[in-house]
């Protein structure tokens, strides 16, 4: 079996009991949480950096094992610096081991990426990006937690999931937090995308699908911020916003990759 097989399977697996360590009963954020969070980190950082050595390849599965592996490592930067941030573990775990599947199975040719850019210029935007998208899964997260939560409390019907989640207050107060954060870096990385796009064709502005998309979540947060701000947007109104964002730089991001090299 060779190497990136190997990786790929390690990375794959240390996922599992990272899914499922935070369903237990009485769950914590405890030496066992600590234990498989901290060798999911490990084991798709590792994993993602092998796939990268050298270039960075374009193809769909590198781009959803790099995805990956930045939401787990921020995920356990945040549970390490925010009260109740890791308790979003019993969703974004189980989701983040569906996408290391999907990542496995439709990994496709991998091709370096090549243009007339600078090397350290297409390196920091695609740094941006996988920090945006990273920051917008957990923004996603939190704001799916705000949703069943208030659907809970609403019917007065808590399950054992809901009792695993953060409160509704701390979920929207860690989503907002995330989503201006995800908003700075998402408008860095259209400029970013732009100048890249400038020194490889010469044209500032094209909109293909991928911009336009971005250009639409962008717009989508400026909104939901200012809303909440002005109006006090929040509570399920706020959470769909965001998880329809969500969707939409999904479809912007692996979303073309699965369009271009899997469909067609």
């Amino acid at each position: 079996m060779s190497t990136p097989i190997l990786l790929n399977a390690f990375a794959l697996v240390a996922l599992i009991p990272a899914a499922l360590v935070p369903l237990r009963s009485g769950a914590r954020r405890d030496a066992p949480f600590w234990a498989v969070v901290g060798a999911a980190v490990v084991a798709t950082a590792g994993f993602s950096l092998a796939l990268v050595s050298g270039a960075w390849q374009t193809d769909l599965g590198t781009a959803l094992w790099v995805s990956v592996a930045a939401t787990t490592t921020l995920f356990a930067g945040l549970s390490a610096t925010t009260g109740s941030s890791w308790r979003l573990g019993p969703l974004l775990m189980p989701y983040l081991a569906a996408v290391g599947l999907v990542a496995s199975v439709v990994r496709g040719e991998p091709r370096p990426m090549t243009g007339g850019a600078p090397a350290i210029w297409i390196d920091l935007h695609i740094l941006v990006s996988v920090l945006t998208y990273a920051l917008l899964t957990l923004a996603a997260v939190a704001s799916l937690a705000v949703f069943l939560q208030e659907r809970a409390l609403k019917r007065k019907q808590p399950t054992r999931l809901t009792r695993m989640l953060p409160s509704v207050a701390d979920s929207e107060r860690l989503s907002g937090r995330l989503l201006l954060a995800g908003e700075i870096i998402l408008g860095l990385g259209i400029a970013t995308g732009l100048a890249t796009q400038y020194f490889e064709t010469g044209n500032l502005w094209k909109l293909d699908h991928k911009t336009l998309l971005s250009l639409v979540v962008f717009a989508l947060i400026s909104a939901l911020l200012l809303g909440h701000r002005v109006c006090g947007v929040r509570g399920r109104v706020a959470a769909r916003v965001v998880m329809i964002a969500y969707l939409l730089l999904t479809l912007a991001f692996p979303g073309v990759k699965f369009v271009t090299q899997v469909l067609l």
